[in-house]
């Protein structure tokens, strides 16, 4: 793990890269952004976080880093002693944590709750959707910190670290540690995840739903093994794909209203947020 502490005074902010180490887009950004050592209004602490397993281009060595926190100092598991040490460095600052994804490919925030800090930041961000993973948070790091995680993009491509520089650019100065030319804040729909949709052992998957795109009853969204699975009831997809995950296609998540405007009703038909 790579520390580094940016600006003058104790820092008050975090951002977080390489959680994943197949997921190099924050390391990406990290470099470009602080590389020219630009004038910190507010210290900034980096952390990059599984250097050993991004040396090796894997998600994880032992355990899925971002499962397994608090962490243990005293864990067998390395990334569960990672997760330990990652706690403590970002104790009481606000994070940035940066991923990528192999279900979509615009960006989009995941958080524990849409609470005031994501309120603060998510709107002044070039993402698609915030995503609660209230019920689904046991382990990450969003159960135990002031944290916004974004995923950037599609996992491995120059677009998603691309995505990330600006990301970092604008999250930096919705929290005041670059200077600030922002606009009025976008509003962003929230989705929170209801429920996981797992899938059976098979040679082939195919996911036909789109992410955060409403599908609806008896609608087929996915197949196993040429087999279609079938709506049982309305939903919109977050984090699916036929590959992404090994016993699951990703979740479930219902529309409950947006930041920075008013609650958003159900609608009776169809809609995107794809941008």
């Amino acid at each position: 793990m790579r520390v580094e502490q940016l600006g003058e005074g104790d820092p008050e902010i975090g951002v977080l890269a390489a959680v994943h180490g197949d997921e190099p887009c924050g390391v990406r950004a990290v470099e470009t952004v602080f590389s020219g050592e630009p004038e910190l209004q507010r210290p900034v602490k980096v952390v990059v976080a599984n250097e050993r397993a991004l040396a090796r281009g894997v998600r994880y060595t032992e355990e899925d880093l971002n499962r397994v926190f608090p962490g243990d100092p005293d864990a067998d598991s390395y990334e569960r002693r990672l997760a330990h040490r990652i706690s403590q460095e970002l104790r009481g600052l606000t994070t940035f944590s940066m991923h990528s994804t192999q279900s979509y490919g615009r960006p989009f925030a995941v958080v524990g709750s849409a609470d005031a800090l994501a309120e603060a930041v998510c709107p002044y961000l070039s993402i698609d959707a915030v995503v609660e993973a209230t019920e689904f948070s046991e382990g990450r790091l969003v159960e135990y910190a002031d944290v916004i995680e974004v995923e950037c993009g599609l996992q491995g491509t120059a677009r998603a670290g691309e995505n990330a520089v600006a990301l970092l650019e604008e999250f930096l100065s919705a929290v005041g540690a670059l200077p600030s030319d922002r606009g009025d804040p976008e509003e962003v729909p929230v989705f929170r995840l209801s429920r996981m949709v797992t899938k059976r052992p098979a040679d082939e998957y195919a996911v036909f739903a789109a992410n955060f795109e409403r599908v609806s009853a008896g609608e087929p969204f996915a197949a196993v093994d040429g087999e279609k699975l079938i709506a049982d009831e309305p939903f919109y997809p977050v984090l699916m794909s036929p590959y992404g995950y090994e016993n699951e296609f990703g979740y479930a998540g219902e529309l409950t209203g947006k930041l920075g405007g008013s609650p958003v009703n159900e609608p009776s038909s169809n809609r995107s947020y794809s941008g």
